[in-house]
């Protein structure tokens, strides 16, 4: 544990970086860079937990029908250390799962270290860093990418689409494989960036190839893992990228669900780990704010889609949206989502990181309800 925070110590120390020491940290007892430590649920708890895995872990059907709700894993921490952990349907602890667009928010990691290192700002040019097919394009900042902002004409639809009609699915199994960051720049520009928000892989992977190509140079490659992964002890993390090397940001990032906890736990702690500052201060704020450009102006939007920064949100919007997405879960809640019902949700007023890990197909699953189960598991618990 002690190399682990001196390795931290002179990363800061060597890259000349004030903000990641300057901001004081949260203190906690006992990091989990090794593993989590465990605790169990208290007595009593007997009634909720049958509730919680009732709705959690019972199938319908077949599982080849791929009816219902198809939990794959859920792991919780609650105050540091993990209350709760089940596999099912052959899963196992060990096993790595896809992300899907879980990966969004580790994307929004990365480009915090970036920041933080003065690789690059949030209102470069993604042309500062990359070339774009479409010089147009070049208008396009790194603050536009984090907020679903970009402006490009892009079709985000998944299995149901065809490869003709679906950029998502063109970008990750056909053309775009070969060069996603110029797939995504041949599109044309629907609107100004920054005045229109619509959820985008595509403004994701570009993201994740401008902060790339910012900051190999500087640190060569296995940069993520340098920076991120081991620090945080993420080991299990598999990343996914295309024919030139550009990571899929957007979609294509495995991890075991303990790992996938230790990157909630990061945002949790204000992007701290073991008393060291990761991302800027105030980058934590800023992610969970509601994007800017989903106030102004919305494309293919969803009441339940309010977004900050790569990051889902349980957020009222005034003027737009008055209920919150999650009714029965503390408004200050904000979660890392993915096709099929994958999600890493944060709770920081509980204290609290829920891990779910599944395969749904329907839309019979409701985090909602998933949440509010998981709550009263630990609520009011020391």
């Amino acid at each position: 544990m002690s190399r682990i925070r001196g390795v931290l110590a002179l990363i800061a120390a060597l890259l000349g970086v004030p903000g990641l020491a300057a901001a004081a940290c949260p203190e906690r007892d006992a990091w989990p860079t090794q593993d989590w430590r465990k605790a169990t649920l208290p007595a009593g708890r007997e009634p909720a937990l049958q509730a919680f895995e009732e709705y959690a872990f019972t199938r319908v059907g077949k599982d080849e029908e791929r009816k219902g709700v198809r939990t794959d894993a859920v792991v919780i921490i609650h105050r540091g250390r993990l209350v709760y952990e089940r596999y099912a349907r052959g899963f196992k602890a060990e096993h790595r799962h896809l992300g899907w667009s879980m990966s969004k928010s580790v994307t929004n990691a990365l480009t915090a270290l970036a920041v933080a290192r003065g690789a690059l700002s949030l209102d470069d040019s993604i042309c500062k860093h990359v070339k774009a097919t479409n010089e147009v394009a070049c208008a396009i900042t790194v603050r536009n990418l984090l907020e679903f902002g970009s402006g490009l004409d892009w079709k985000e639809g998944y299995e149901n689409d065809s490869l003709q009609t679906s950029s998502v699915l063109a970008m990750l199994y056909g053309e775009g494989r070969r060069d996603m960051v110029g797939f995504i720049t041949s599109h044309a520009l629907r609107d100004k960036p920054g005045t229109s928000w619509e959820y985008s892989s595509g403004d994701t992977t570009l993201l994740a190839g401008v902060v790339g190509a910012a900051m190999k140079p500087r640190f060569g490659d296995g940069w993520e893992w340098k920076l991120l992964l081991e620090p945080v002890g993420a080991r299990s993390m598999v990343l996914e990228r295309d024919a030139k090397g550009t990571l899929v940001g957007s979609s294509l990032l495995h991890a075991t669900p303990r790992d996938w906890a230790k990157l909630g736990f990061l945002f949790l702690n204000d992007g701290c780990w073991e008393g060291h500052r990761l991302f800027p201060e105030g980058w934590v704020a800023d992610s969970v704010a509601v994007s800017e450009p989903l106030k102004h102006k919305r494309v293919d939007w969803d009441p339940g889609d309010v977004q900050g920064r790569q990051l889902w949100l349980n957020r009222r919007v005034p003027g737009l949206q008055d209920e919150k997405p999650w009714l029965d879960v503390p408004e200050d809640a904000y979660a890392m989502r993915g096709h099929w019902g994958q999600s890493v949700t944060i709770i920081p007023s509980l204290d609290m990181v829920v891990v779910r890990v599944s395969d749904d197909r329907e839309k019979a699953f409701k985090l909602n309800t998933f949440l509010a189960r998981a709550i009263a598991l630990v609520e009011g618990t020391p």
